[in-house]
């Protein structure tokens, strides 16, 4: 069944997964102007996932041989005062994202669409890992505030990220 709410919704969802990708390299970019490469790494990753995931909207609606609409996206804030700042801002961030995915999956449900309503249990699986990701980084922050060790310990493990 085609639903013209739900097209748009989608096409929406791939410019809301672009501005995160886009976020995410401004988040890499402020900890490359601050010399912490492994904090920057992970946000490289995390900016590579998001375009990932804004393509596996674009590759579903293709599917289901309805239109792909692309539109600006805006552009993403560069500076925060401290990388704890940075995560809280990922952080709220990937709750906005979650309320999306679930809008999405109303939609879905209000029209009666199960194919998409199947698509996106995969997403909503995703967004719980992704809070829980960020919110791991946030509380260790906050555990380590200033200590210059402890964050230079930190930015050591989050350059591990595969």
């Amino acid at each position: 069944m085609k639903s013209e709410k739900m097209i748009a919704a989608l096409n929406k969802q791939i410019n809301a997964e672009m501005y995160s990708s886009y976020m995410y390299l401004s988040m890499a970019a402020y900890f490359e102007s601050i010399n912490l490469k492994g904090f920057a790494h992970w946000m490289q990753k995390q900016s590579n996932e998001e375009t990932v995931h804004a393509m596996k909207f674009y590759k579903y609606i293709n599917e289901r041989m309805w239109r792909v609409q692309l539109t600006e996206i805006a552009a993403p804030v560069f500076e925060w005062k401290s990388p704890q700042d940075a995560f809280e801002a990922a952080l709220a961030h990937e709750k906005k994202v979650t309320a999306m995915i679930y809008n999405l999956m109303d939609i879905a449900i209000e029209t009666k669409d199960y194919a998409t309503q199947s698509m996106l249990k995969w997403f909503i699986d995703e967004q719980v890992e992704e809070e829980a990701n960020a919110d791991e980084i946030v509380n260790k922050l906050m555990v380590v505030g200033d200590l210059s060790g402890a964050v230079m310990f930190l930015d050591h493990h989050l350059g591990k990220r595969e």
